[in-house]
């Protein structure tokens, strides 16, 4: 799209300050973003996002949901004194027909963030003291957000982390074998569906009223945290997913992304494990800000969240490879079976220090 269409858009919203350059915006995934640069040094900077609604189905849900949590976060560091608070929280600028976003003649959805300056966030290079931070604003944003009042928020993608629905849609997809790829990748399948009743602990618990759902980020990158210039946590960003969930899941998600040595799809299966310096840093962090809130079987199942993502994503990997693609982006035909097996081996690492990783979060509740 042209910048001066891009501006166009830009002025349906109620925003300060002379919009002097719209520029696209770092290589997300899922929706496209751009910079807006307005001309004086005394007015802010924004963010401009085009919304995925084919992902992201119910806008106003999903805007809602960020309007909640935000106002809530911000309400939150605001009585407790926290300086500058709206650069540690997401703000949103309405569009000046009052609602959240902008719908174009195209069909498109757009939002507009005001820009958080000085902030920078990490792709990869993980260390232990980056975890530890990571950790530590994850487990914030969650014991914030735990007494959020009203009704809950609504699942901006249905069924996202439910083991049980991914399950269904890998078994669709080995019986309709869409690709004729399951002949030679049949041990796979066999491996997944001997560790199928384990993962489905966290809906049998849930279903007891053991497990409670809370509000969960969803996406707990590290990527997705933003930091001062002195390295300090500014505040949790991309907040699309932000819908109930089990904490568990949030946990074994960073582990799943930044604990694991080798790539995601690595072709080099000897380099990948689960690095045992990163999960206790991470767990530290997150537990010195969660156990306030958490029940005692959330932390027992903590370690258990790692192990339930990443046989997750296994799962969703392979199924698409079976459907023949369909889903994920790949860069060769064999992409999906390699981070399949991938995944898979970081599962392995994670079975083979689960006992390690126990002790671990035990020590660091207590």
């Amino acid at each position: 799209m042209q910048e001066e269409q891009l501006k166009l858009i830009v002025e349906q919203f109620d925003i300060q300050g002379e919009v002097t350059s719209v520029k696209p915006l770092g290589a997300g995934h899922i929706n496209d973003s751009y910079k807006v640069m307005t001309e004086s040094p005394a007015t802010p900077d924004y963010v401009m996002q085009r919304i995925n609604h084919y992902i992201f189905r119910n806008v106003d849900a999903l805007q809602d949901n960020i309007r909640r949590v935000t106002d809530h976060i911000r309400g939150k560091l605001a009585a407790a004194g926290v300086a500058d608070v709206e650069n540690r929280v997401l703000r949103l600028a309405p569009a000046k027909n009052g609602k959240l976003y902008h719908r174009d003649t195209d069909g498109n959805y757009w939002r507009i963030l005001y820009f958080i300056p000085d902030s920078h966030s990490y792709d990869e290079g993980i260390t232990p003291e980056l975890a530890l931070y990571a950790g530590r604003a994850f487990g914030d944003f969650q014991a914030m957000l735990a007494d959020l009042p009203g009704d809950p928020l609504v699942e901006t993608i249905p069924n996202f982390h439910n083991m049980e629905s991914r399950l269904a849609t890998f078994r669709q997809a080995v019986k309709d074998n869409k690709a004729g790829r399951l002949a030679r990748t049949q041990y796979m399948v066999d491996e997944l569906e001997n560790r199928a009743g384990e993962m489905c602990k966290a809906e049998r618990l849930h279903r007891e009223g053991v497990l409670p759902k809370r509000i969960n980020h969803c996406d707990t990158k590290v990527n997705n945290v933003l930091f001062d210039t002195n390295n300090q946590v500014l505040c949790v960003v991309d907040l699309d997913t932000v819908m109930p969930g089990y904490v568990l899941s949030d946990f074994g998600d960073f582990m799943r992304t930044g604990a694991n040595t080798g790539k995601e799809d690595d072709p080099d299966l000897d380099r990948i494990s689960i690095d045992m310096k990163i999960f206790e840093a991470y767990t530290k962090g997150y537990l010195e800000k969660a156990k306030s809130f958490l029940l005692p079987v959330e932390i027992e199942n903590l370690a258990f969240g790692a192990k339930l993502l990443t046989y997750m994503q296994t799962v969703r990997f392979f199924a698409d490879y079976l459907d023949g693609d369909l889903y994920y982006k790949i860069h060769s035909p064999e992409h999906n079976w390699q981070r399949t097996v991938a995944q898979f081996k970081l599962l392995q690492s994670m079975e083979e220090n689960f006992s390690e990783m126990c002790r671990i979060v035990k020590e660091a509740a207590k």
